[in-house]
């Protein structure tokens, strides 16, 4: 009787308990909905024939940031735009989160975006990484890139910096005279990044491009309207930017690229 008494209690409950999962199996899975993460905003100030506001343009949209450009061209001298930027200077972020509300500088809103938003892949946290993007960024814009300007700012029709013999009221030949010796001039720091910063590496960022190589890229850009022959390497590495980085790099690009060919055509006619 103990053991009739004890399968019969038995039965019931095993039943009952393999028809919620029979139940359970029946029922379709229920869908996930994640919703898409929103990509940061940032409010962009920039004119697009330029090679350092071309370097943040790339970056954002490299970096998946929701970039609302607004064209500053005839802009950056009004009253509005030097109360929040005395220096009237471009590119130039908006953002609530800095001490004064605006940042210029190309490299300086690069580090700060990807410092904000944990872009290591651009920008690596490790101390002796991040020392060799900064120095390569650094060299560039204190020695590349015033060589760079000196040679194609007169052609591209862009104002040179007091002091500069283009600047001047130096007979042309002078001018003339400095724009080639600046040319020359290029050969050698351009070596540096291909000898030293990248040293056998695709990139100066590795494997993938670094806030430091969309800086360079860039400056290399401006190059074209000058006829400047490039080396193979350098022709070589811009390729691989662009492909790597698709229509975050080639968009920004074709505004330059657009720019240079008006300026080639004009000076032709």
């Amino acid at each position: 009787m103990a053991k009739t008494a004890t399968k019969s209690a038995k039965r019931p409950a095993a039943k009952a308990a393999a028809k919620p999962t029979a139940k359970a199996a029946a029922k379709p899975a229920a869908k996930a909905t994640a919703k898409p993460a929103k990509k940061p905003a940032v409010k962009l100030s920039m004119l697009k024939p330029s090679v350092n506001n071309m370097t943040v343009r790339v970056f954002a949209r490299a970096a998946g940031l929701d970039a609302a450009e607004t064209d500053a061209w005839g802009h950056t001298r009004s009253p509005e735009f030097t109360a929040r930027n005395p220096s009237h200077l471009t590119p130039m972020i908006e953002d609530k989160g800095l001490p004064r509300g605006v940042l210029w500088e190309s490299c300086a809103i690069m580090q700060y975006l990807a410092n904000k938003h944990g872009l290591e892949k651009f920008y690596p946290k490790a101390p002796a990484k991040r020392a060799m993007i900064d120095s390569a960024m650094f060299y560039l814009v204190g020695t590349l890139y015033p060589y760079v300007a000196r040679a194609t700012y007169p052609l591209l029709g862009f104002p040179q910096y007091a002091g500069e013999v283009g600047h001047s009221d130096a007979h042309p030949d002078k001018k003339s005279e400095a724009q080639r010796a600046a040319m020359a001039a290029i050969a050698e720091p351009l070596e540096v990044f291909h000898s030293f910063f990248r040293d056998g590496k695709p990139f100066i960022g590795g494997k993938s491009p670094s806030i430091a190589d969309i800086r360079l890229a860039a400056t290399l850009e401006f190059l074209a309207v000058i006829d400047y022959a490039l080396p193979k390497w350098a022709k070589e590495y811009m390729a691989a930017i662009e492909k790597k980085l698709g229509k975050a790099y080639a968009e920004p690009a074709g505004d330059v690229r657009g720019y240079i060919a008006h300026v080639r055509s004009q000076a032709k006619a």
